[in-house]
């Protein structure tokens, strides 16, 4: 097993790792905390959610969003510490959005959502991705997604990548000049292992944290394995961080279903060198 530092432990459910102004941002599900933590292991809580799931990324100008899940708002932290409604996803589902969110160069938001309340025990149902424009306004610009995870966008801006957990495969589109997706194509078919968050170094190979497998892997376009990290729990969810960016970021967990899945706190944060820097977006 490769040897893994230890950077934070006893939490209840970490997701959506982040690395931003030199600490890697994460969202606690359980206690509905934004927290960011340096390599040292040293932390702060930054904000309180209003519900799960949640996740966080930066518009250009600095600001800070959230997603709402429950709610079906997608809001913005403003100067004044204050929540304002930014988009109201609610117009493009009626599911909870906010598996995963990311904000591209040009400040446009994409958010996506399984289709289906995993919570509330909800038959499957396929997912989407919504775009939420510099205006505010909200549209799907994909759909019928097998559970959409972990999204990235290519450095150069002109692809985003999305893992389909139920599928488990890893989807492409092309990225329009007014933010719509198109030219959907399989990335990579990655056998028995099933992508949650993803991220994407500068060589273009794609790191994919898996839970019911235990670690993360790194694959390239067509599916070929470069690398695995196996880790004695799920994984949930991976960054690349870091000064040089070249330190894997996991978010793992104990992992025994939906209707306990807050009633632990074996939640970790662990790190591990990488061979290529991140790149892209987040």
């Amino acid at each position: 097993m490769t040897q893994l530092k230890t950077l934070m432990v006893g939490l209840t459910f970490p997701e959506q790792p982040r690395w931003h102004e030199g600490r890697l941002w994460f969202s606690d599900w359980g206690t509905r905390e934004v927290i960011a933590v340096d390599l040292e292991g040293e932390s702060d809580v930054v904000l309180r959610g209003p519900s799960f799931p949640l996740c966080v990324d930066w518009l250009p100008d600095g600001r800070l969003l959230l997603v709402s899940s429950r709610d079906g708002r997608l809001l913005c932290l403003e100067r004044d510490g204050s929540l304002s409604t930014y988009a109201d996803l609610s117009e493009v589902s009626d599911r909870p959005p906010g598996n995963e969110m990311v904000v591209d160069a040009d400040g446009r938001v994409y958010v996506n959502g399984g289709g289906f309340d995993l919570m509330a025990g909800e038959a499957f149902a396929p997912g989407m991705i919504a775009m939420v424009g510099n205006d505010g306004s909200a549209r799907v610009v994909a759909d019928d997604l097998a559970f959409p995870n972990g999204m990235h966008i290519a450095p150069d801006g002109s692809t985003l990548i999305v893992g389909e957990s139920y599928a488990r495969r890893l989807t492409a589109f092309d990225i329009a000049a007014d933010g719509g997706l198109s030219n959907r194509r399989v990335w990579a078919d990655l056998g028995d292992g099933v992508p949650d968050g993803i991220c994407v170094d500068a060589e273009g190979a794609v790191w994919y944290a898996d839970v019911p497998n235990k670690r993360c892997v790194r694959v390239s376009e067509g599916g070929e394995v470069l690398q695995t990290i196996e880790v004695d729990r799920g994984c949930f969810a991976c960054a690349l961080g870091g000064a040089d960016r070249t330190t894997l970021l996991i978010t793992a967990n104990q992992w025994t279903g939906p209707a306990n899945m807050f009633d632990r706190t074996e939640g970790q944060l662990l790190a591990v060198p990488a061979p290529a820097r991140g790149a892209g977006w987040p």
